[in-house]
């Protein structure tokens, strides 16, 4: 496991992560994967889930929650903060890329 994480995880992003991973009962075993979807000309879409642990994943522990990226996937999430709006007008994570 590395302990330099390419990705910032906003306190909002992690109050909401840890209460699905209760609510939802995650198995331990799971992680939180960011990743891309897309990466070509047109721009990248991000992508946040749970999922298990893959052969070709970095793995990052932030604020005690296993992040995996896909190696392949690093270069595209470098330097992205994930953080949690809940608005009136809109509610879910946002991804603010800081490069």
């Amino acid at each position: 496991m590395n302990t330099f994480a390419p990705i910032l995880i906003s306190e909002n992003a992690l109050i909401e992560i840890k209460k699905i991973i209760s609510l939802k009962n995650i198995p331990v075993n799971y992680g939180l994967r960011v990743g891309v979807k897309g990466a070509g000309c047109a721009g990248v879409s991000y992508l946040i889930g749970f999922d298990n642990k893959k052969e070709t994943d970095e793995e990052y522990l932030i604020d005690g929650i296993s992040v995996f990226i896909e190696k392949k996937h690093f270069m595209y999430v470098i330097g992205l903060k994930v953080d949690f709006v809940n608005e009136a007008e809109q509610r879910g994570f946002v991804f603010v890329n800081e490069k």
